[in-house]
């Protein structure tokens, strides 16, 4: 199993630190996501100042933006990394694209998805191999690529395209269309092998792919301190009261308390949210242990189920490095 570290929301200037320093503990990938910075910015900046470590967007948000910018983006990370660029997209939720973003909720999220993907990889046959660029779809309609927008060929045109997902549709599409599938934090092991694994087992059968064709890559939730803890107990009741994530809660026999967090949810009671996830709830969820035994106790957890791992912890340089270090040993 690949261990991987998260990016924090830091400025620009402070991620090439954070990339070597990550380099140099081991880490085989730093994945960025898209809150409080872009999450495609960094990308060049670790491809400039490290040698051997991958990268990636854990996740970038689909439909944000158009094919055209996303292949554009990722074709040149890759060119610059030498192929070390991984695109990890989402989809987010409605509220988000329409309220944040300003962009249209499609009518199917994942149809619109799937149609994405195969857009982009449009671009990268046009470029990589002359290709006349003919994309017609429900969503898209590509068929303009004249030379002076052309980036020509690179050395690493596979680009490896991961997505993400809560529940089964994006899952199947992962086994169906993509070459990794993130694995949302809210999650527990049983979800992952009754619900998430067979989804993307049933959409790589319907596309004659093996299950081994997509990685499953699993952001994990670890506490090792008190603090830490009820941390952890806080982001899973904001996660838990997130209708689309109910699911993850029902198959556990919590859907009445997913109800109840999603009231307060809309009633902006976000202090009384976290007394709702009992202490079986959160050890559930989250992989509790000491920071000696936490690298152990992941592998136990989800070696059978994952091909990359990363903790829901971002990485910080600096005096945790040792506490890094184990895990990576332990787990990588």
């Amino acid at each position: 199993m690949l261990f991987d570290a998260s990016l924090p929301p830091v400025p620009l200037l402070q991620v090439p630190s954070v990339a070597q320093a990550a380099e140099a503990l081991g880490f085989c990938a730093l994945w960025t996501s898209e809150t409080q910075h872009d999450p495609f910015l960094p990308g060049a900046l670790i491809a400039e100042h490290t040698q051997r470590l991958h990268f990636g967007t854990a996740v970038a948000i689909a439909f944000a933006r158009s094919p055209a910018n996303l292949a554009y983006t990722a074709w040149d990370l890759a060119q610059a990394s030498g192929g070390r660029f991984i695109l990890g997209l989402g989809t987010q939720v409605k509220a988000h694209i329409e309220r944040r973003f300003g962009m249209p909720w499609p009518e199917s999220p994942v149809n619109k998805l799937r149609e994405q993907l195969a857009a982009v990889r449009a671009f990268w046959r046009t470029w990589q191999n002359g290709e006349a660029l003919n994309f017609r779809g429900e969503y898209y309609k590509l068929s303009l690529m004249s030379p002076f927008f052309n980036p020509g060929s690179i050395e690493h045109p596979d680009i490896p395209i991961y997505i993400a997902g809560v529940n089964t549709g994006l899952a199947r599409l992962a086994g169906e269309a993509a070459d990794g599938f993130h694995v949302h934090p809210f999650h527990s092991p049983r979800y992952l092998s009754e619900v998430i694994i067979p989804a993307i087992e049933a959409g790589a059968s319907k596309a004659g792919r093996a299950r081994t064709d997509v990685k499953i890559s699993v952001t994990a939730f670890a506490a090792t301190t008190p603090e830490e803890r009820q941390l952890t107990r806080q982001q899973i009741s904001f996660y838990a009261s997130t209708p689309s994530y109910r699911p993850v809660m029902e198959l556990h026999g919590w859907g009445e308390a997913a109800d109840h967090l999603r009231a307060l949810a809309s009633r902006g009671q976000w202090g009384e949210m976290p007394a709702l996830i009992s202490d079986n709830m959160l050890a559930t969820f989250a992989v509790l242990a000491s920071p000696a035994d936490l690298g152990s106790t992941l592998l136990e957890r989800y070696g059978q189920l994952a091909d990359r791992l990363t903790l829901y912890l971002p990485f910080f340089p600096g005096e945790r490095d040792p506490f890094w270090r184990e895990i990576v040993k332990a787990v990588g």
